[in-house]
């Protein structure tokens, strides 16, 4: 049976949920109330009181699955299996949490398998997520993205499909990680949750930041084979641009030509397993950090700073505060990083400019939107575009073995 809801399990700072009578529902227990003794601890408050929720339960659950041996092989089973608690707050500080939500979490043990294979602890992922509170990155078509305190996680709001669609293909996308070793451009998906407030349901998908936790990143793209000018987004600080502003700014990505036959391998590689999928409409996200920019704004900063009141720098840019928490924490005290610097193992979709660049600069790198299947919707729209453009005509509905083509064959091109 499931271990009941014990004092252990009320979370610190990270979690919101400090003190008062709670009484917790699991999957499969009903228990009584509980009366927690008064602790004196800092209780986070988060504005909104979904990400209050959403620390919670991630607390929560690695909580939980720490008391649960790790598999010696998963089962079929673990890919259909979730973990739910309901709680109900009495007496709670409701600043803190809401007095009635629900958090479910999918799939935990293949997640905690996935996580393990990209070389992130589950205390990290914790602390990363919990410690403090993720900040808003944007709405992305109407759904959240947020990034975890230190930079090195993101989180995404997605749909009630998407999370189907993830089942569908969350055992092929396990099984590819084991073949390739960790070693991918795919999404490093580590964690999926349902949280259910005032009897409405969010999803939020938990992945690996592409981008870098401290390396500023001053261009960035959405890459994939369109038909029409794509309109970027001039309201935006660093708007997203397509591949028309690439192709119009003749923006190279300059790599050497061993990197550059690493990476076109593995994305071959996950492209053919998209394709199997049947899956479409997938980009390559490109963030382009500007090294030389970045040492003119750390000299910038150096000479403004007040010699008499002068602390130490733990980061030299895009620094997300000096907490010794999580993977990006525990860089910061250990090893100092200068400009155009990173740590392989946490900014893993990192790629240094070739010595014979026009200008030093470091490119991220990793495949996004890849759960858009060729359904019934798509073999219509292609359909209807057939009759209307003639079988032969470039259109953006096509096969996911075209589309995987055509993608491959764009991709290469933006190589120096």
């Amino acid at each position: 049976g499931r271990r009941k809801c014990a004092a252990s399990d009320v979370p610190s700072a990270a979690s919101s949920a400090a003190v008062g009578v709670l009484s917790a529902t699991t999957s499969k227990t009903k228990t009584k109330k509980k009366h927690f003794v008064q602790q004196k601890v800092k209780v986070f408050r988060a504005s909104d009181p979904l990400i209050s929720v959403f620390m919670w339960g991630v607390n929560h659950s690695v909580n939980e699955l720490n008391q649960v041996p790790i598999p010696v092989m998963l089962l079929p089973d673990d890919f259909k299996a979730n973990s739910k608690i309901k709680v109900t707050n009495h007496l709670f500080n409701r600043e803190n949490l809401p007095s009635h939500f629900k958090f479910k979490d999918y799939c935990p043990q293949v997640f905690r398998n996935l996580r393990e294979r990209f070389e992130i602890d589950d205390q990290d992922y914790q602390a990363s997520l919990t410690r403090s509170s993720p900040y808003s990155e944007s709405e992305a078509h109407g759904g959240r993205f947020l990034l975890s305190y230190d930079k090195t996680l993101a989180v995404k709001e997605i749909s009630s499909d998407d999370v189907a669609n993830m089942h569908s293909i969350l055992s092929d996308y396990h099984q590819h990680i084991v073949k390739c070793h960790g070693s991918t451009l795919l999404p490093q998906f580590l964690g999926m949750y349902r949280l259910s407030v005032e009897n409405e349901d969010s999803y939020m998908l938990v992945m690996r930041n592409m981008f870098s936790h401290r390396l500023t990143v001053h261009r960035k793209y959405d890459l994939k084979v369109r038909c029409f000018v794509s309109i970027s987004e001039p309201v935006k600080e660093l708007p997203t641009l397509k591949d028309m502003d690439f192709l119009n700014m003749s923006q190279k990505v300059y790599v050497d030509e061993e990197q550059k036959k690493a990476f076109m391998e593995k994305l071959k590689r996950d492209v053919e397993f998209l394709i199997q999928l049947k899956m479409m409409d997938y980009s390559l996200l490109l963030g382009i950090n500007d090294v030389h920019r970045c040492e003119q704004e750390d000299e910038e900063e150096m000479d403004e700073e007040d010699p008499e009141n002068e602390a130490p720098a733990l980061l030299n840019v895009g620094s997300y505060g000096t907490s010794p928490d999580g993977i990006a924490g525990y860089l910061n005290s250990h090893k100092p990083l200068g400009p155009g610097e990173f740590e392989p193992l946490i900014d893993v979709y990192a790629v240094k400019s070739s010595d014979s660049a026009p200008q030093k600069e470091v490119y991220f790198m990793g495949l996004i939107d890849i759960l858009t299947q060729y359904d019934t919707k798509k073999k219509a729209a292609h359909a209807a575009k057939t009759v209307k453009h003639g079988a032969g005509a470039e259109i953006s509905t096509v096969h996911p073995e075209q589309y995987g083509k055509r993608f491959l064959d764009f991709v290469t091109n933006i190589f120096a």
